[in-house]
């Protein structure tokens, strides 16, 4: 995209940078330090910083250097990282502004916690897949009843019986109704008591039609028992154990306490039964572990005021998501939008600016402010000299700092940046379709909430890279690919070119057939180049190269002076540019490559090379060679800037390679459209590539020896005849004939 608008004269800027990945890069550094026996909290919070700071400067470039080897054509002197000052000012501002708004809240509720990484993880970093457990059926007894009054329950997670608050049975569900009012025991909590209440929230075909309330530990629960006025009782630690609301399983990791818990219920005789039941397990996107529902105390973002903008913005049309089909998708996840919990338990990020009261209690008592300093001055002003103040310990999710980045990476919050008044907004994001959610419709809703204005007019949306069996790239399977390792075997051009081909929001599986095959493009490419720099002039001919440089493509009338196979080549190339040309601006990348490469390979190089050497090589004449000479130039060069945006690594070597360069081609102009091309002459040379296969066909039928020519008649109309035989050197190169045994006549031999 950039170097395709670059050469058609537009001012382009694409910013490169990187975000700190919170959870991943400390997940990494805690690995690390932990291969040294050392733990995180024993190092301390500015020391582990700095820790981490030092393995950023040491791997942090990998990505950036993979891209730089790629061919990104960016602006490397604008690199930005998330965490770095400008970008941090802007996080800060943008917390403080949301804030002042209303849109951002503290509060305890439900969120996905993540017990070995220690944090919260939004709903978005959270993965579930299909795997294999088990049911667990429980007698709950019911209180004041004989020991045949009891309800059985059936339950993936037994463990969390200890945070049951109330037991659910179906108005309509007959089997249960002359419990309703009535109190549960509790199994293994000496004697608690839960209400045994009706609602139609209970599936009664699920299970036994009952439904244990642990609002501490489910999703659903914890919406129900919040609509019940129900208590939220939590039995879990921070690090996956059960705390002592557990009692006699208090300190026992949460997988182990389910293994004793069944056990303890077998010998009470309170277990029923446990069967194979198929589960949607919840696992962390970075860490890989389970998921445990938690209710915690975080910071949000109120989404559905900036989620209503954002659909606007595409319903209006402001914002065009390429291929259409994802509109569906955003829109839906905009509608259906929950709040954002962006607070993470971790010490690597944005540290959120808030400042608590030493002695006051949090919730209620904290100040938000731009630095320590700020803080400490507002502090005083309002509690007195004396106060003293400390940070929330917390960190901003790495997605709100990536969220702001079409602006702040450009010099907002201030607006008269120069940056900023040239570039924003933005054209064109060029993104994943698998962080849609992530990053896209979150840069659109910051966007429009800080600026006003849609921060680009455009997602493009490319498929993921599998292998080649359509298998997800991962370590477990051994199937990641390296770019660097691909680009060592077949070459940077090749690798581009070959991804360049999919199709938009459409995975691609990357298999080493279709990199050999661009890899032999490239090549084929390379040889044309070299064949046409041997057969031009010598670069001290200098008559020979102002008569090159005065021959005038763009108009009509030299067009048609041309012999039928030059009419012909640059016709068809004077329709490629116009395809090419249209194909690139409707965001038809795929398209762009296909037709680039059937014109080069099928037509430029199979027919017009060929062609050309009857003239260079047998005319014996100076002036018909320049013509094919001429013409040889001038559409290699253009098929070169064609094939730029896709190969700009091989295309730049043989532009520079061509005489009388004056410019690189990177910053070269755009081939002009809407040249002169004439259609009958195309035909004629198509009955010509038609007279063509059919000798050949005839050769191969009667099995003659590839180098020996042979005599040919040729019968054909007499308006066939005469631009045929006008060309019969070519023809008799083209197909191994005799060029003095070539007969024509508009009718068969009597």
């Amino acid at each position: 995209m950039v170097r395709y608008h670059r050469m058609r004269g537009r001012p382009t800027l694409w910013l490169p940078g990187t975000d700190h990945a919170g959870i991943a890069t400390q997940l990494v550094v805690e690995r690390m330090l932990a291969s040294e026996g050392i733990k995180r909290v024993e190092l301390g919070r500015d020391e582990f910083e700095k820790r981490v700071w030092e393995w950023k400067e040491k791997y942090g470039g990998t990505i950036t250097n993979q891209i730089k080897r790629l061919g990104a054509s960016c602006d490397w002197t604008r690199e930005c990282f998330t965490l770095d000052e400008q970008l941090s000012r802007a996080v800060i501002e943008a917390f403080i502004r949301l804030h002042e708004k209303g849109l951002i809240y503290q509060g305890s509720y439900m969120v996905n916690w993540s017990p070995k990484l220690q944090t919260a993880v939004s709903d978005l970093e959270v993965e579930y897949s299909e795997e294999p457990g088990t049911l667990y059926y429980i007698k709950y007894r019911v209180a004041g009843g004989s020991r045949s009054d009891f309800l059985t329950i059936a339950t993936t997670r037994p463990e969390t019986l200890f945070g049951d608050v109330a037991i659910a049975v179906h108005p309509q569900d007959e089997r249960y109704s002359k419990y309703v009012g009535k109190m549960a025991i509790v199994p293994m909590t000496y004697g608690r008591h839960v209400p045994i209440i009706s609602d139609k929230y209970v599936d009664k075909d699920f299970g036994t039609g009952v439904l244990k309330i642990s609002p501490g530990h489910d999703h659903n629960d914890y919406v129900l028992a919040r609509r019940l006025g129900l208590p939220i009782l939590n039995v879990m630690n921070k690090d996956g154990t059960l705390n002592e609301v557990a009692g006699l399983y208090c300190g026992l990791d949460r997988f182990e306490a389910r293994k004793k818990l069944w056990s303890d219920l077998e010998e009470t005789d309170l277990a029923v039964k446990m069967e194979p039941h198929s589960l949607r397990v919840p696992r962390s996107q970075r860490g890989g572990e389970v998921i445990e529902p938690l209710v915690s105390k975080q910071w949000f973002v109120t989404m559905q005021p900036l989620a209503e903008k954002a659909l606007l913005a595409v319903e209006k049309g402001e914002l065009t998501i390429i291929p259409e089909r994802f509109e569906k998708i955003y829109n839906h996840w905009l509608t259906n939008i929950k709040d954002w919990c962006i607070s993470r338990q971790l010490w690597w990020g944005h540290r959120i600016p808030v400042w608590y009261i030493v002695g006051k209690d949090c919730e209620e008592e904290y100040i938000v402010a731009r630095s320590a300093e700020e803080a400490l001055m507002k502090a005083r002003d309002k509690y007195g000299k004396e106060v003293e103040v400390y940070q929330d310990p917390d960190v901003l999710d790495t997605w709100f700092s990536s969220a702001l980045w079409p602006f702040s990476t450009l010099g907002w919050p201030d607006e008269l940046a120069e940056d900023f008044k040239r570039f924003y907004p933005t054209t064109m994001l060029e993104t994943g379709h698998d962080i849609l959610f992530f990053w896209v419709a979150r840069m659109v809703m910051m966007g429009i909430e800080f600026t006003g204005t849609v921060p680009f007019s455009y997602v493009y949306l490319h498929g993921l890279i599998r292998d080649s069996q359509g298998r997800k790239m991962s370590k477990t399977l051994g199937n990641v690919i390296d770019p660097l390792d691909t680009i060592k075997e077949f070459g940077t051009d090749a690798l581009r070119f070959t991804l360049a081909l999919g199709t938009s929001g459409q995975d691609l599986n990357l298999s080493t057939e279709r990199l050999t095959a661009n890899k032999a493009f490239t090549n084929k490419l390379w040889n044309a180049g070299k064949f046409v720099l041997q057969v031009l002039p010598n670069r001290d001919n200098v008559s020979g190269w102002q008569n090159i440089e005065a021959c005038k493509f763009n108009t009509e009338g030299y067009l048609l002076r041309l012999p039928l196979p030059e009419c012909w080549v640059v016709s068809k190339l004077h329709m490629l540019i116009d395809a090419v040309t249209e194909s690139y601006n409707k965001f038809f990348f795929g398209d762009v490559g296909r037709e680039i490469y059937d014109f080069f390979w099928g037509d430029f190089a199979d027919w017009y090379i060929e062609a050309s050497k009857a003239r260079i090589y047998h005319s014996g004449d100076d002036s018909v060679a320049l013509v094919a000479q001429t013409v040889l130039l001038y559409v290699f060069e253009n098929i070169l800037k064609l094939l730029h945006p896709f190969m700009p690594f091989v295309t730049e070597e043989l532009w520079q390679a061509l005489p009388n360069r004056r410019e690189a081609l990177i910053i070269s102009s755009w081939p002009q459209t809407a040249l002169p091309r004439s259609t009958d002459l195309v035909k004629r040379f198509e009955n010509l590539q038609a007279l063509t296969r059919a000798i050949r066909n005839a050769r191969a039928e009667y099995s003659v020896e590839p180098a020996k020519r042979i005599t040919a008649s040729i019968v054909g109309s007499e308006e066939v005849i005469q631009y045929i035989s006008e060309e019969k050197e070519v023809l008799a190169l083209l197909s191994k004939l005799d060029l003095g045994n070539i007969h024509f006549a508009d009718s068969p031999p009597g």
